[in-house]
């Protein structure tokens, strides 16, 4: 009878327990990627081509593209195979290419990492989401996913410290030390970590090829019949814009700026960004867990909150001088953007069924990364030749489009969208 107890009380708790493991795995995936917009200053003593901005740009473009066209085929194999070895295989694998950075002697070596770590993380975040919201079926989804994506925005923040690492020790040794530790853990997971489909996948027998392409184009066909699923990949690609620009280019800002070492701008950058926008996700996702009960809109309104608030962060940080301006930007859009950040699965579940939201989300990263990979090229573009703030006004006027187009066409009809409603509301649009 004990044992049963405790075996209920663990199944229970299961659902959290799978939030936390996923939590340890969220960090390291920005970490590794976040550590390398502190570490320009110590690597370009090596490292001659990253002394411009132009190149160190393009550096960390690659991955955006490679991550963001990535993300689809990452989506539609989360859907149809266990979420659990692919969640191992991509931690493994980006972890593994950290540690082969710190042995990088030239840039061309730096783009290959790069884009090997573009298509290991890209495996990632669609399959944690989606296995995220298959455990969190009920009134907890956002909370849950609030608590993840904290994960990323402590990764963030703690990626600013590899450049007081790499002060204090190397760059070398930094970049093999985190590598270490990802691939650690992603053998815990293999003993830990479980599978959970809301839906029945056919395991049991092989498939031909062309019986899966053409489940996959069906999938396909229906998400982008749905103008829903259009406005949300808008949605979510125009506050990208914003989003990568500052998280791989504030630390240069700060550092521009306030005339501060970069041992000193990157973890204050990254940690005033990461901190308020692990509040932005929590707050977020408590929130809107409890407007969606009240109003199906409810999570709409919540994202909506989230972007209304990057408009004058963008503007602060964009035109503001000295400490006190910029660090509020900072501040002000980290919340702002976790309030929105913790939203998007959550939505894209009012509106997709879960046998396609992997597939969904990798789209939305394809929109929202490659929206990010040209503004971060961009930025590097105007930082050198002095036109940073007309980059920033672009990005305010694509936020208040996404803004515009959010509250006037999405119009939830369930808080958990079936297949059988998503199979009637193609048909009605249709």
């Amino acid at each position: 009878m004990k044992n049963n107890m405790s075996g209920l009380t663990l199944k229970k708790s299961y659902p959290w327990l799978a939030v936390g493991m996923l939590w340890v795995v969220a960090l390291l995936n920005y970490l590794d990627r976040q550590m390398l917009a502190t570490m320009k200053p110590f690597m370009e003593a090596d490292i001659a081509e990253l002394v411009t901005a132009t190149n160190f740009g393009r550096l960390m473009a690659v991955f955006l593209w490679i991550y963001a066209f990535m993300s689809p085929l990452s989506g539609i194999i989360a859907d149809r195979l266990n979420r659990k070895w692919l969640i191992v295989a991509s931690l493994f694998v980006w972890s593994g290419v950290t540690l082969a950075m710190g042995y990088a002697r030239n840039i061309d070596q730096l783009y290959i990492l790069r884009a090997v770590m573009g298509v290991s993380e890209a495996f990632y975040v669609p399959a944690a989401l989606s296995l995220i919201a298959d455990y969190h079926q009920g009134k907890t989804r956002s909370l849950a996913i609030g608590f993840h994506t904290s994960g990323i925005y402590l990764g963030q923040a703690f990626g600013g410290f590899g450049a007081t690492l790499a002060a204090g020790t190397s760059w070398q040794f930094t970049f093999q030390a985190f590598g270490l530790v990802g691939m650690a853990y992603s053998l815990l997971l293999i003993a830990f970590l479980r599978e959970k489909k809301a839906y029945a996948i056919n395991a049991g027998r092989k498939r031909r090829v062309a019986q899966e392409l053409n489940a996959m184009g069906k999938g396909l066909a229906m998400l982008f019949s749905n103008i829903a699923f259009w406005v949300i990949l808008f949605y979510f690609s125009a506050p990208s814009l914003p989003g990568w620009a500052t998280k791989n280019w504030l630390p240069t800002l700060f550092s521009e700026s306030l005339n501060m070492r970069m041992e000193q701008a990157g973890p204050l950058s990254t940690m005033t960004l990461a901190f308020a926008s692990l509040a932005g996700v929590l707050a977020g996702g408590y929130l809107s867990d409890r407007w969606v009960a009240k109003r199906l809109k409810g999570r709409v309104y919540t994202g909506v909150i989230g972007l209304g608030l990057t408009i004058p962060a963008l503007l602060l940080i964009g035109y503001g001088s000295g400490l006190v301006m910029i660090v509020t930007g900072a501040l002000l859009f980290g919340l702002g953007f976790g309030i929105f950040d913790v939203n998007n699965m959550p939505i894209l579940c009012q509106f997709v069924p879960s046998r396609y939201r992997a597939t969904g989300y990798g789209f939305m990263n394809l929109a929202g990364i490659s929206a990010g990979a040209v503004i971060t090229n961009e930025l590097g573009k105007a930082l050198d030749a002095g036109h940073m703030n007309t980059v920033f006004v672009a990005m305010m006027g694509a936020v208040v489009l996404a803004i515009i187009l959010q509250l006037a066409v999405l119009k939830p009809k369930t808080a958990d969208m079936t297949d059988e409603l998503f199979s009637g509301t193609i048909g009605a649009e249709s």
